[in-house]
């Protein structure tokens, strides 16, 4: 496992990794993995002949009052568990190699951005774009590996990277859950007890809406307004959105078509927030 933490040595690495004709895969995390991120970095070990997890915190993904300085960092234990999920190269690099003094060039995708987590956290997706643009430059992969619970996120930065040519393949890989179903996320360790027996009636909520529209539910109000009912019944802080989206534009909608809907949420319990999805398929 090598550990490389400057630009300049990330870049000239995977230069010559892709001059010995190896196909490169990169795993963008901001640590603290879980099975989540390495089932990512096994999946980027399916596709690639050598891997790169990166491990960043963002400053510019989190705005006022985030959790950037609390958000948890444990970077040995983020570097066996790269290891044995199939990495070899962590990039870790600390914010003034990323940001020099002076920095003021930045990514944003308009279309999509500006809706539910763009709503609630203004700003937050200029700075994953910005960033996962600089992390493709420097570590030049020929394939970027993505979680599908960030699902807004992924499909900006499929969009950014088709838009601006980005000659890089972006693969988007299933959500990891908990056997009861609550979706994997670093955040998952600020729930209380109470709080994360609770927070299953989150993905609970998910499956309800499946099998409503599989028997023929099409009315987004309709199942909102129950998965609202359900969601409460966990007595969460807020609910922040549920929403359904198509999948190809990111565009809210009331009425379900087929072929297939993204339902998602984000909910805060006590003063931890939570988003998941899930990918519906609709009969016609």
């Amino acid at each position: 496992m090598r550990i490389i933490t400057t630009v300049r040595e990330m870049q000239e690495t995977a230069e010559r990794l892709r001059r010995e004709g190896k196909r490169v895969g990169v795993v963008p995390t901001m640590g603290y993995l879980h099975a989540g991120h390495t089932s990512l970095i096994a999946k980027a070990r399916e596709l690639s002949d050598v891997v790169i997890t990166t491990i960043f915190v963002n400053p510019t993904q989190f705005g006022p009052g985030e959790d950037f300085e609390r958000y948890p960092r444990d970077f040995e234990r983020d570097r066996s568990l790269a290891e044995k999920a199939g990495s070899d190269i962590i990039f870790n690099p600390d914010v003034r190699e990323m940001y020099p003094e002076g920095f003021a060039t930045y990514v944003e995708v308009e279309h999509g951005s500006t809706i539910l987590e763009g709503k609630f956290r203004p700003m937050h997706f200029r700075g994953v774009t910005t960033v996962v643009s600089k992390l493709l430059n420097i570590t030049k992969p020929h394939v970027a590996v993505f979680g599908q619970k960030d699902a807004q996120q992924a499909f900006l930065i499929q969009k950014m990277a088709r838009e601006l040519n980005v000659d890089v393949s972006i693969v988007v890989a299933p959500i990891i859950r908990e056997p009861d179903g609550l979706a994997l996320s670093s955040r998952n360790v600020y729930l209380t007890p109470s709080e994360r027996e609770r927070a299953v009636q989150l993905f609970r909520s998910l499956k309800f809406a499946e099998e409503r529209i599989r028997n023929g539910e099409r009315s987004v109000a309709a199942l909102r307004t129950e998965m609202e009912r359900m969601i409460q019944s966990a007595q969460p802080s807020q609910v922040d959105y549920i929403t359904f989206v198509r999948p190809d534009m990111f565009q809210e909608i009331e009425l379900l078509q087929p072929p297939s809907v993204v339902a998602a949420l984000a909910v805060r319990f006590g003063k931890t927030r939570l988003i998941d999805n899930s990918i519906i398929n609709v009969p016609a």
